[in-house]
């Protein structure tokens, strides 16, 4: 069974997206936990950061930079959170790497 957020990236789910490329598709978090919650996820197929491989260097850095691009295209300009949950235990609810840009209020610390 393919995961949610792989029909997502084949657009068979709809979704706000935000950026879209070759390798990586942004879109609005259905549950919001700011003001601008958006996840980041690779087109590709990885359950998360604990199945990455020395191929996915490459991935993982466009995945940060193209988060950073979002956030500036956000107008995100006072500061904003990138969040990777790993595992069960680590938040993770969906099994595909993806990266969280949290913004649009302060953020506590710790988080929770």
């Amino acid at each position: 069974m393919e995961c949610i957020f792989c029909k997502i990236a084949k657009r068979e789910i709809p979704s706000d997206v935000v950026y879209e490329d070759e390798d990586i598709v942004a879109f609005r978090d259905i549950k919001p936990v700011a003001p601008i919650h958006v996840i980041v996820i690779p087109k590709e197929h990885i359950e998360g950061v604990h199945s990455l491989e020395d191929k996915h260097q490459a991935l993982v850095g466009k995945l940060i930079l193209k988060a950073k691009d979002i956030a500036n295209q956000l107008n995100l300009k006072e500061g904003y959170r990138l969040v990777l949950n790993v595992g069960e235990y680590g938040g993770q609810t969906v099994s595909h790497i993806h990266l969280h840009i949290i913004g649009g209020r302060p953020m506590m610390w710790p988080p929770g």
